[in-house]
């Protein structure tokens, strides 16, 4: 019962704001049509009830799932299991997430279809895929996250200098997508599963940092596609 208090709360606090703003804009600067202004009061009744709904289902499924997941993993003792089930995970929550497919449809669109949305989907995937089983790894032997930052970073902006500059905004933007309401809870669940059976409940502190990771993923991978469309 708490939890569907705390998620009612937070969406109010997220959705109501920019209702508020924009009535008043409404009824002082910008005058859209009735039909419209209805339209968007109604488009926002439903996003706040499908936002509700939907991150109820993330707390009561998706966490305690990947946090599982992430703890049977280790117990397999098998490096080349954790990290072959990341990579899979990451590649199919980041299908599912409602932010990608927002930003794939929107570029298809601006594009002229240039840049199919199936193809940018599929890069992003891939991207948040590898780096999630990169995440995994760095779990596992206990690298320091601010090296693989570092060299990931340094990747973006040497691929950057090659890259058509259209595709730089839309590699960073791939990159902030998969921060989504899908994506983040179940890789950290999933990290922070594999770091406390790896090291212990004092450690489960180390599954953090795979968001940081699995957003260098898609920006390079929309970079190479770059590459390989300019």
């Amino acid at each position: 019962m708490e939890t569907i208090k705390e998620t009612i709360k937070e969406v109010f606090l997220s959705i109501v704001p920019i209702t508020i703003l924009i009535t008043i804009l409404q009824f002082t600067l910008i005058g859209l049509p009735t039909e419209v202004f209805l339209q968007f009061l109604l488009g926002a009744l439903m996003v706040g009830v499908g936002l509700i709904l939907f991150l109820l289902g993330v707390s009561v499924g998706l966490q305690p799932v990947g946090e599982l997941i992430g703890s049977a993993l280790s117990k397999t003792k098998k490096v080349w299991m954790i990290v072959l089930f990341g990579v899979i995970l990451g590649i199919v929550v980041t299908v599912a997430e409602p932010d990608v497919r927002v930003l794939a449809t929107q570029v298809d669109s601006v594009s002229g279809g240039e840049i199919p949305q199936s193809i940018l989907i599929l890069s992003v995937a891939l991207g948040v895929g590898l780096f999630v089983g990169l995440a995994m790894l760095r779990i596992i032997l206990n690298i320091n996250i601010i090296y693989l930052l570092i060299a990931g970073y340094t990747v973006i902006f040497l691929l950057a200098a090659f890259t058509p500059a259209t595709f730089v905004p839309i590699s960073f933007d791939s990159g902030g997508v998969t921060t989504g309401p899908l994506t983040v809870p179940f890789i950290l669940s999933l990290g922070v599963g594999v770091a406390t059976v790896i090291r212990g409940k004092s450690s489960s502190s180390d599954g953090f940092g795979l968001v940081a990771l699995a957003s260098i993923g898609p920006i390079i991978s929309v970079l190479l596609l770059g590459v390989i469309y300019g």
